[in-house]
């Protein structure tokens, strides 16, 4: 691969390693300061953690392939360290490190509000949700969706014109559903098409809740038009509120059981909207200083120094008498010992590494039975 291409190379291949989260992607990067320094040190982590089989991080020819290829589409790939990177994504705790995009990668800067909803959508709610993703474009918005039947496709379509994102489950290449084909074909040439996954993974259930996080972090406010209450629409929702975003939800009547999540969200406290003046009245009046336009992300050059071995010892062993297979927050691990934060973080990353521990929402983690 081209000098250029080395830091994305890198940062590639160590998300792309096994163990290796978004979160503890993070950790490494600050213990190390560099995703090169954090592959070398890979082996080393996993061995000191228990693992009970040789770390091999993910090849360098591996990655080279994957970015070829994606190139070769006439795609990019962007890391989290970069300016074309989604700016309200990367405020998210577990931001994916790299995007796989094809289209208009430009269109990733632009405001962004996500309409989300349900599958089996009726007629009506497809319309509203093209008419008010049509309105929100027209505004300057990017609509963000998840190019699903139904609801999602009706928002992407509504919003081809002015800009609009699909977040896909599978790897960008992979058309999914297959009857959105002419809506993939012109979400590349008008739109943008975006993935955290490798090229040429299929969509399986467990992707898309990863999936919804990024469409609910690119944007400031989440718009769901009809959802049952069993939709994935409101796992949406939720994670948006966790991300300290606005979440709107239009009414229905009480007998269709699509409006039951909507009128539920009502309930609960997110804003009751009718038409795209009433998210736009609220996006625009908010004065929310917690979002900067980019959060900045440099861990420099130097790695942190790793503790003394005896202190490393005494640690392991406590650490991991306080886990369990329930899940508990860093901040109560750190309070609950007599080690150091930096200490606590590199036992937790060997642990991890050696495939015994988890992490989870909220920075808890716990302990993988072996």
């Amino acid at each position: 691969m081209a000098a250029a291409n080395n830091d994305t190379l890198d940062w590639l291949r160590l998300i792309r390693s096994e163990k290796v989260g978004p979160i503890t992607f993070y950790k490494l990067l600050e213990r190390f300061g560099t995703a090169r320094a954090a592959l070398d040190a890979l082996p080393d982590l996993a061995q000191r953690g228990g693992a009970k089989s040789a770390f091999k991080a993910c090849p360098k020819g591996q990655a080279e392939r994957e970015l070829t290829a994606l190139q070769d589409m006439g795609g990019t790939m962007i890391t989290r360290a970069e300016d074309a990177y989604p700016p309200l994504l990367a405020h998210v705790e577990d931001a994916p490190p790299v995007l796989s995009v094809l289209g208009h990668v430009h269109l990733l800067n632009k405001r962004c509000v996500a309409v989300v909803g349900a599958r089996n959508a009726s007629l009506n709610g497809r319309n509203f949700a093209r008419r008010i993703s049509a309105d929100l474009g027209a505004a300057g918005m990017l609509v963000a969706s998840g190019m699903a039947r139904g609801l999602d496709a009706a928002a992407h379509e509504g919003a081809l014109g002015s800009g609009t994102v699909a977040v896909l489950g599978g790897g960008v290449d992979v058309c999914y559903p297959r009857e959105n084909a002419t809506l993939y074909e012109e979400l590349k040439s008008q739109g943008a098409i975006l993935s955290e996954v490798d090229l040429g993974t299929q969509p399986q259930a467990r992707h898309f809740p990863r999936r919804n996080r990024i469409i609910s972090g690119m944007a400031r406010g989440t718009i769901v038009v009809e959802a049952s209450m069993k939709s994935g629409s409101l796992i949406t929702a939720r994670m948006a509120l966790e991300q300290n975003r606005d979440v709107f939800a239009v009414p229905g009547a009480p007998s269709d059981p699509r409006a039951q999540g909507c009128n539920k969200l009502i309930k609960q406290g997110a804003h009751l909207i009718q038409n795209a003046e009433d998210v736009l009245d609220v996006l625009n009046s908010a004065l929310d200083t917690s979002f900067q336009a980019r959060k900045p992300l440099d861990f420099g050059q130097q790695s942190l120094p790793f503790p003394d071995e005896n202190e490393l010892t005494k640690a392991r062993r406590h650490i991991q008498e306080l886990l369990s297979p329930s899940p508990v927050t860093v901040d109560e691990l750190v309070r609950n010992c007599q080690f150091s934060p930096s200490t606590v973080s590199l036992v937790l990353l060997e642990m991890e590494l050696a495939g015994r521990l988890e992490r989870h929402p909220g920075n808890r983690v716990s302990l993988l039975e072996m």
